[in-house]
């Protein structure tokens, strides 16, 4: 059996989760990053004997569309499939029901799910430093649970959280700029998942492609692209009473 990790994931939370699942489940992985605007995912097609973890973040309750895109293009043909929805800690509503429609309509047979939590995005005050100690325990737990669900050959589809139709697609709109400390290196051009920052210009910013996935202030060696300090607030005020309470890592099995 061949376990394949396919992740998007702009910041790295999602594919720390995705990481130590696929870890648990079996030490040599295949790696197919949907992150990469470069890939060509017409070229990835699995088989009925294959494993796939399909990792996603929410965006605003719902699966990114650049991730849904991509994975529409990938054959499963009848590989069986673990979602996994990475959140921080506000709510994932209708992300998973939608990651099921999708990875199913691409020919994979869903077989389990897992909600869990990562340090927010963009509001970091919010699940910070987490998965933690108690997130991984959590997640061992559901690794064990799966792989002993794929051992006995039963690969059911798990009755799965979520509304279709799915929630309305909500636009962040937030779009970080270059500052003074930018030395134009054009890695934030290079890693941006879809492409929306001028190679030849970095403080350019087509703000309509943007999906305000926060990559390029993480990979920006030299911490020069900021989010506007007045919208961060206000992001921070509006999500504070959802995640004021800890949320815990969820499986459907």
């Amino acid at each position: 059996m061949n376990i394949y990790e396919m992740t998007f994931s702009p910041t790295g939370g999602t594919k720390k989760i995705a990481d130590f699942l696929a870890a648990e489940l079996n030490r040599e992985i295949r790696c197919i990053d949907l992150s990469n605007s470069n890939e060509d995912f017409h070229q990835f097609s699995l088989t009925n004997e294959d494993t796939v973890i399909v990792a996603v973040p929410s965006y605003s309750g719902r699966v990114p569309s650049t991730a849904a895109e991509r994975i529409a293009k990938i054959q499963g043909n009848g590989a069986k499939a673990i979602l996994v929805c990475v959140y921080g800690n506000r709510a994932y509503e209708d992300t998973l029901v939608e990651l099921q429609d999708i990875v199913q309509q691409a020919g994979f047979t869903v077989i389990s799910a897992i909600a869990a939590v990562a340090e927010h995005s963009i509001a970091h005050r919010y699940a910070k430093n987490r998965p933690d100690k108690d997130d991984y325990g959590h997640l061992r737990a559901f690794a064990e649970q799966i792989g002993d669900k794929l051992r006995r050959n039963d690969f059911s589809t798990p009755a799965i959280p979520g509304n279709r139709p799915y929630r309305k697609v909500a636009k962040a709109g937030i779009v970080p700029k270059a500052t003074k400390a930018c030395t134009q290196c054009g890695l934030c051009a290079s890693r941006c998942p879809v492409g929306a920052i001028d190679k030849n210009n970095p403080a350019k910013v087509n703000k309509k492609v943007c999906i305000s996935c926060m990559r390029c202030v993480t990979v920006c060696p030299h911490h020069a692209r900021r989010i506007n300090g007045l919208l961060l607030a206000i992001v921070n005020m509006m999500l504070k009473k959802a995640c004021i309470v800890r949320k815990e890592c969820e499986l459907y099995l």
